[in-house]
């Protein structure tokens, strides 16, 4: 896939996540966070005025600490397809 095309993808998933109105687990919206933070280049951590949901969010951040912008794209792609071909 191109760079165009990864992008293009990407955008797509990130509507795809922005108009869905159901609430999503825990585990994927952790994902999704840290993968769009990654791919977007923006490390800082929004708080959340919770200390706990700030030390999940830094955590899921580490955890992607190693991924380029175009790894965390994909990511974020596959989670999101993943996300509603198995939903039940």
């Amino acid at each position: 896939m191109n760079d165009a095309d990864l992008n293009s993808a990407f955008e797509k998933a990130v509507h795809q996540i922005n108009e869905h109105s159901d609430a999503f687990p825990a585990d994927v919206l952790l994902k999704l966070y840290a993968y769009y933070k990654r791919a977007t280049n923006s490390s800082d951590i929004s708080e959340s005025g919770k200390p706990l949901i700030s030390a999940f969010k830094t955590n899921a951040l580490f955890q992607t600490k190693g991924l380029s912008q175009n790894e965390a794209k994909k990511l974020y792609i596959e989670t999101v397809t993943h996300y509603f071909l198995y939903r039940k």
